[in-house]
């Protein structure tokens, strides 16, 4: 896929899933320098705490920060319909309802977040 006018504007190409895995490794590396405080990642909001602790699906992957909590995955839905804080999803047959219902206008931002140190980070943008 080019850099056209129309995907920088949305236009009638696809869109794409945006990664942030390389983000992610840099920053645990800049924490695990010195260069880089914990206090400074480890500043989650509180709602997603909640949403990680209530609904997160918890993974094998012990928290790259603290190394003492298991690292749970929120996925919020953002798009037209949707309050303007997005829409927290549960379930994968959630998400496909959901998708279904707007004809590929909305986005999921998949979110890691540890419970323990409050270390969050974005992972993944999808197109719905």
């Amino acid at each position: 896929m080019g850099f056209s006018v129309g995907v920088l504007r949305h236009g009638s190409e696809r869109r794409g899933i945006v990664d942030h895995r390389l983000a992610r490794r840099m920053l645990i590396n800049q924490v695990r320098l010195g260069r880089i405080s914990r206090t400074e990642v480890c500043d989650a909001h509180p709602e997603l705490i909640r949403a990680a602790r209530n609904v997160g699906t918890e993974t094998t992957a012990d928290c790259p920060i603290c190394d003492d909590g298991k690292l749970r995955i929120v996925t919020y839905v953002f798009g037209h319909r949707l309050p303007a804080s997005g829409r927290c999803v549960t379930t994968k047959k959630e998400l496909r309802k959901l998708g279904a219902n707007a004809g590929g206008e909305l986005t999921a931002y998949v979110v890691e977040a540890c419970t323990e140190c409050r270390w969050h980070h974005l992972l993944r943008i999808l197109p719905i």
